[in-house]
């Protein structure tokens, strides 16, 4: 009497399903990477800001190597127009003028980042608190915002820059001061509406305490629209920080900084080159960081994201 062996099923040889779909594993593979995408990158203003903020980021890495000459050397003919070895021409003391506007980037964009972050992480820990608590609590915290959302921003920075003296650290600080107001207000009201919905009151008779009630159940409503306003904040961190150095109240010379560089420019009107450059960067940064803004706005806002679907269909 002999045992036969079970039938095995039969085997797919060209990776074709029951229902004649392919099922190439390479193509799979490109579905799954597609599907991976951050949604803001899909559109076009996404994808245009994500390359130049990568152009950028890979400049501010690479500057030493990147940059052809010494930043502060001043080995060349004074007010050298754009050409030959001096691709974007020389400054008033005879400094290669693309060196330092790729060294300045090493500069500019780390301190515009961390800027930004601080005023993120102050504003909305001050925001939550006035918002979960609320009462006096709210009121001394948004009557202190208020009272910094009455000044300019770039006025009262350089009066706290001026106050501190000059410096990129001073103007870091300056900065911080006056930008940690928008995230809190922004913060407060979606703390506010967010703290009597069920899931919250359901918290606290579990037993959650106040912080765990904010970083476990309100914290995750909170965080998209705070990095969505901290990435356009960006892009005015650095306009501030160039203004403070326009006015010599950011970086201190001879260390190259965008600002810096416009301020000298503004006094060579025939050396257009001088100050040309310097804001041509500002504003490709700037324009970057705004579309970049604006796409994770549209992908993590889902009212904004329906109407912009209707839109466009």
């Amino acid at each position: 009497m002999s045992i036969s062996s079970p039938k095995q099923p039969p085997t797919n040889t060209d990776s074709t399903d029951a229902e004649g779909l392919d099922r190439n594993p390479v193509d799979l593979g490109v579905k799954r990477w597609k599907l991976r995408l951050p949604k803001a990158l899909r559109t076009p203003l996404g994808f245009v800001g994500a390359v130049i903020l990568a152009i950028w980021l890979i400049v501010a890495i690479f500057a030493p190597l990147i940059a052809p000459f010494n930043p502060l050397a001043q080995d060349f003919t004074r007010l050298s127009s754009p050409g030959g070895e001096n691709l974007l021409g020389t400054d008033t003391l005879g400094r290669d003028v693309l060196s330092r506007l790729i060294v300045s980037a090493r500069t500019t964009l780390p301190a515009a980042a961390f800027v930004v972050v601080c005023s993120a992480v102050l504003g909305s820990v001050l925001g939550a608190i006035a918002g979960y608590f609320g009462r006096a609590v709210d009121e001394i915290i948004m009557r202190i915002a208020d009272l910094v959302f009455a000044f300019p921003t770039i006025i009262l920075a350089m009066v706290i820059a001026a106050a501190l003296g000059p410096g990129l650290k001073n103007a870091i600080i300056a900065i911080l001061l006056v930008s940690w107001p928008s995230y809190a207000r922004v913060t407060r009201s979606l703390v506010m509406s967010a703290r009597n919905s069920e899931y919250v009151i359901a918290g606290r008779l579990l037993g959650f305490s106040a912080g765990k009630s904010l970083i476990r159940e309100i914290s995750p409503n909170v965080l998209s629209p705070v990095v969505v306003l901290a990435t356009l904040d960006v892009g005015s961190a650095i306009l501030t920080m160039a203004g403070l150095s326009f006015l010599s109240l950011g970086v201190v010379p001879p260390t190259p900084d965008w600002g810096a560089m416009i301020s000298e420019g503004v006094s060579q009107f025939a050396a257009w080159w001088i100050a040309f450059f310097p804001g041509l960067c500002i504003l490709t940064i700037v324009m970057a960081f705004n579309f970049i803004g604006d796409s994770l706005r549209d992908a993590l806002d889902p009212h904004t994201a329906q109407e912009v679907g209707e839109t466009s269909s």
